[in-house]
């Protein structure tokens, strides 16, 4: 959809950005978000597919680019060290003739690439403890959701999942859940516009969570609020916000908000 931007999401805890998934202009979006991508510590990434991923090394050269200069580290599925690797390789003429300018930090030492390949604790700190499950997005394996438990809150952030009881057992409590959604109904139309028809409709129902699936989820994990981000399909003008926050609250009785660009919670 031409107003949106691909799935990224941004935790700011005591002003320092957690970022999960690095879809299509998530530098653009942080520095419209006021915040430096020259201050990105941590990077999660749910699972290898594009839309999920294809901005990870730009945003790393980007936040170079603004002064970073302190360590990052890149948490994900395989082959997450392989695409560092890669990445710095393809853009080693940019980053050498950038590095002539001695008062630019290298920046290929400083991200750190971690390879998930199961659920558990993936790192903490003094701010924030991480941990991830791994969710169920078939063909894409193994792909997660990471928890972010904090001194004043807990925030939950699906990636791409079918219905998971791993995932109902990370959300447990939490403050905030972020969670992707289908809105089922208008699926044929999706696959009328883009063709594929049988296949496409048979792999967003596999991959996918439908928005009253999300509500129930929300009601038996026992969160506070519910934000429905990463829309399926996102571009049918025809879906409301209301009409997603129906479905939600069919089994929730929380609050349900309907996920934009930029919001802040």
């Amino acid at each position: 959809m031409a107003e949106r931007a691909g799935p990224s999401h941004v935790i700011l805890v005591d002003g320092v950005p957690y970022v999960v998934d690095c879809g299509d202009g998530v530098a653009r979006q942080l520095v419209r978000a006021r915040i430096n991508p020259g201050l990105l510590a941590k990077i999660f990434i749910t699972h290898q597919h594009s839309d999920h991923n294809v901005d990870y090394g730009n945003l790393t050269l980007l936040a170079s680019a603004s002064g970073l200069s302190t360590r990052v580290d890149a948490y994900g599925p395989p082959p997450i060290e392989r695409m560092t690797r890669l990445f710095f390789d393809r853009n080693a003429y940019d980053i050498e003739t950038r590095g002539a300018d001695k008062s630019r930090v290298p920046l290929a030492p400083l991200v750190h690439a971690h390879e998930l390949d199961t659920g558990g604790v993936v790192m903490e700190d003094a701010r924030v403890k991480v941990t991830a499950a791994l969710v169920n997005h078939p063909l894409v394996e193994p792909s997660f959701a990471y928890r972010f438990d904090t001194v004043d809150r807990s925030i939950v952030i699906s990636g791409n999942t079918a219905w998971c009881d791993d995932f109902v057992r990370l959300s447990r409590g939490a403050d905030v859940l972020v969670h992707e959604a289908l809105y089922a109904p208008a699926i044929e139309r999706l696959s009328q516009r883009v063709g594929s028809a049988t296949q496409l409709i048979e792999d967003v129902l596999a991959s996918h969570t439908k928005a009253e699936d999300v509500g129930r989820l929300a009601s038996q994990a026992g969160v506070r609020t519910l934000v429905l981000s990463h829309l399926v399909p996102g571009d049918d003008p025809s879906i409301t916000d209301d009409m997603w926050r129906e479905r939600a609250s069919k089994h929730f009785r929380g609050e349900v908000i309907v996920g934009k660009d930029l919001l802040e919670i």
